[in-house]
């Protein structure tokens, strides 16, 4: 497995939209000092060398903690940058299409609504997966919600580790314990905290207890 289930605790998703002054750098050295386990750079609204640039600039901060990053829905810039891996939702570049131009040793992660399509992207040669929207979204209009009962069939599905998104904040993430993720990917809960630090501690042991395990 290139990516194991406890990489995948407290994943946290970047938006800009909460820098409040700071740079997304400073956001993302306190998310990951609090406890973040994975980080997924998301630029959607940027030009390429505007992704590029911050991509060169977290990747140090990732290698320091021991934390993938993983670009979103950029199979080619991951490649160049030699970062961890990608993601890539229903609409982006297909799976099995990532996995054969980053090669065998990077993370392919892809998103998923419901069984079918967790199966397609696990077939295809997916390493985990992104499950949602389980409590709406406040970064994204066009979400499809998901139910804890799907949540749960996805995981038992597939032999890969999912994640939980959409709306996971510290007041709901409990109502995920029992369906077999192995973490939570996080955005405004993380990014739109007064102290990300703190956020990401408090968020991280949550996810500890939802995924069954016990932080060390």
């Amino acid at each position: 497995m290139k990516i194991a289930p406890s990489a995948l605790r407290l994943y946290a998703v970047t938006d800009r939209a909460w820098l409040r002054g700071r740079t997304l750098a400073d956001q993302v050295a306190a998310v990951l000092a609090g406890g973040a386990t994975c980080i997924q750079l998301r630029e959607k609204a940027a030009d390429r060398a505007s992704r590029r640039a911050a991509a060169e600039e977290l990747l140090p901060l990732c290698h320091r903690f021991g934390v993938p990053l993983v670009i979103d829905d950029d199979v080619a810039l991951a490649k160049e940058l030699d970062v961890a891996g990608v993601h890539v939702g229903q609409g982006d570049m297909d799976v099995a299409e990532a996995c054969a131009l980053l090669g065998p040793d990077k993370i392919v992660g892809a998103t998923a609504h419901n069984v079918a399509e967790a199966c397609v992207a696990a077939a295809a040669g997916a390493d985990y997966l992104g499950c949602g929207a389980v409590f709406g979204s406040t970064t994204k209009d066009d979400t499809t919600p998901l139910s804890t009962g799907e949540l749960r069939r996805i995981c038992a599905a597939v032999d890969i580790p999912a994640v939980a998104i959409g709306g996971v904040n510290k007041g709901n993430m409990m109502q995920l314990k029992g369906t077999g993720i192995a973490g939570v990917a996080v955005v405004s809960a993380l990014f739109a905290a007064e102290d990300e630090e703190a956020a990401a501690r408090r968020l991280r042991r949550l996810a500890e207890e939802v995924s069954g395990c016990t932080q060390l």
